[in-house]
Formats: structure tokens, C-alpha cells, sequence
């Protein structure tokens, strides 16, 4: 029987994969829940893949079993696919609609996949495609992408959207803040249709 939530945030290196997750974490701090993480992240800098793992309210390790997560939060659309096997039968996903194509592994030869092509391999999980690209400029920095697909997921998460904005208040630069809060709003109300 699992008692845990348990969350498998994905992106590549330099997405703000890891500070989505001490969201998370800070998120729960404030709320007094137990959480347990995990991180992988080993040619980050050079646009490798990244994985956290969140286990909200676990009695065991942090690691997520795959075909255990509840939710799949990812930042870029292949990657969303490359893990999709953590997702659990009725899990749910929020996916940023664009991805980032290494420029070392697609050549003349192998071909980029197309988005579309991908985003037809996810229709079978029903996932939340996020436009995240668009309205992190709209919040006023395309940096804060990360933040607008965590506003976006706040609708599948056991915790508070205050408690959730809070800690993004509390562990983004400063001077970010103001966007950051933006970036949340205008995620959450985009994941919420």
C-alpha cells in the first residue's frame, strides 16, 4: 500500500528542474508534510537529462518506482515522453509543449523527432500540454518556465496553491520575485483549463 504522492519532475540541464523541486519541498516544509527527494542530474551543464524525484508524505527511500508516479511534471516535451514509463496506470501529466533538441544526438541521418510526433506518443496519458514558452514572457522572463508549469500542476499536487506560491516567493532571487508569482498565476490558470 503507498501512502505517498509521489511527483517525477524531468527537464534538461539549465530548465530550473532542481528549483521546481525545492518548491516542492519548501512547499511541504510550510504546510508540516513529510517529503522525501531525490536527484539525477549528471551532464546537466551540457543539456542532459535531469530527474527529480518528490515523494510527498513516503515512509520509504525517495527514489519513485517506475509505473508508480502520480504525477509526471516535465519541462520539455521529449522528456516527458522519455520518462513516461514512471507514470502510473491514471496518473497524470503536465508537459511544457516545446523541447530543447540536443544538437550533439540529431543529425541529417536521425532526424529530430517532430512535437507533433511526440505529443501524438503522449495522447495516451491525456496529458496538460503547456504553452510554458509563451507565458513566461508574458509574466515578464522567459526564465521563469519552470515556475509556469509548477503554477500549471498545482491543480494535481496535495498541497496549497498558497503554500506553493509562498515558497516560490521565498527561494527565487529577489529581484525575480514579482515575475515568479506571475509566472505561477498565469500557469495555474492555464493548467486549470
Amino acid at each position: 500500500m503507498k501512502k505517498s504522492f509521489d511527483i517525477l519532475i524531468v527537464g534538461i540541464g539549465g530548465q530550473g528542474t532542481i528549483l521546481a523541486s525545492n518548491i516542492l519541498g519548501e512547499a511541504c516544509l510550510l504546510e508540516g508534510r513529510h517529503v522525501k527527494g531525490a536527484e539525477t542530474h549528471g551532464m546537466a551543464q551540457r543539456g542532459g537529462s535531469v530527474e527529480t524525484h518528490i515523494r510527498i508524505d513516503g515512509e520509504f527511500g525517495p527514489l519513485i518506482v517506475p509505473g508508480t508516479a502520480d504525477l509526471l511534471v516535465s519541462f520539455d516535451l521529449l522528456e516527458a515522453l522519455r520518462y513516461s514509463h514512471y507514470l502510473k496506470e491514471g496518473g497524470k501529466m503536465v508537459v511544457n509543449h516545446h523541447m530543447v533538441l540536443p544538437t550533439s544526438v540529431f543529425t541529417q541521418k536521425i532526424p529530430a523527432p517532430k512535437e507533433e510526433e511526440i505529443a501524438a506518443q503522449l495522447a495516451r496519458f491525456t496529458p496538460c500540454l503547456i504553452d510554458a514558452d509563451r507565458i513566461a514572457v508574458e509574466a515578464g522572463s522567459a526564465l521563469a518556465q519552470n515556475v509556469v508549469i509548477l503554477g500549471a500542476a498545482s491543480w494535481s499536487i496535495p498541497l496549497k496553491a498558497e503554500s506553493l506560491q509562498e515558497a516560490v516567493k521565498k527561494l527565487v532571487p529577489p529581484k525575480t520575485v514579482a515575475v515568479n508569482v506571475k509566472a505561477f498565476e498565469l500557469g495555474r490558470a492555464a493548467g486549470r483549463s
